[in-house]
């Protein structure tokens, strides 16, 4: 099934995706299901993504539904499909921020902006890519190599969230998390035009 006006969950607004769920037109799983598609489809050229977790993200999506279902949903972004830039701490992914010099083991607790998302029924995703240690405006590192721009994939998407605006762009997610201490959410967004 659709939304009203949800022909696409993954070019839908959080908006969108929140009316068409309080509507029933649309489904937290659909749209969760819809936007691991679209990274299936779209991540092996572009490289926003470090980490998928579909078992996840769809047992979120899932909860979700029920809350939806039974008029107990957190808000506006209860089953939104949303990335988490590789900076920032999920408990049960590892956090390695580009770099190999991290380990793989997996957090045992959220940061304070996963846990609020945690707290509003968000869905994660995934982790998106960031340069080694989210230290400048281009997104490559020796982790998980070149993030590409999706309207060139010659050129960079810009740094340090560039995956998280490659991901937004394309409809890989929803919302997406990243972090900006000296342009790495604002040179991509300009660069990917979100």
């Amino acid at each position: 099934s659709s939304g009203a006006g949800v022909d696409d969950p993954t070019s839908a607004s959080v908006d969108e995706l929140s009316s068409a769920y309080a509507d029933r037109t649309l489904s937290p799983v659909e749209a969760a299901q819809a936007h691991l598609d679209r990274i299936a489809e779209l991540d092996p050229e572009l490289g926003a993504f470090v980490l998928v977790d579909q078992d996840r993200a769809l047992a979120a999506a899932r909860d979700s539904e029920r809350r939806w279902a039974a008029g107990e949903q957190r808000g506006a972004l209860d089953g939104i499909p949303t990335s988490i830039k590789d900076l920032s701490l999920v408990a049960g992914w590892p956090t390695r921020k580009g770099s190999l010099a991290t380990s793989d083991a997996p957090d045992v607790e959220d940061s304070a902006v996963v846990s609020r998302l945690r707290e509003a029924g968000a869905t994660m995703l995934g982790k998106t890519t960031t340069p080694e240690l989210g230290w400048k405006g281009l997104c490559d590192s020796p982790l998980t190599g070149e993030t590409r721009n999706p309207w060139d994939p010659e050129r960079t998407p810009g740094g340090s969230s560039g995956g998280a605006a490659v991901a937004a762009i394309t409809g890989m997610a929803t919302l997406g998390i990243g972090s900006d201490g000296g342009g790495s959410i604002r040179m991509p967004s300009a660069f990917c035009g979100t």
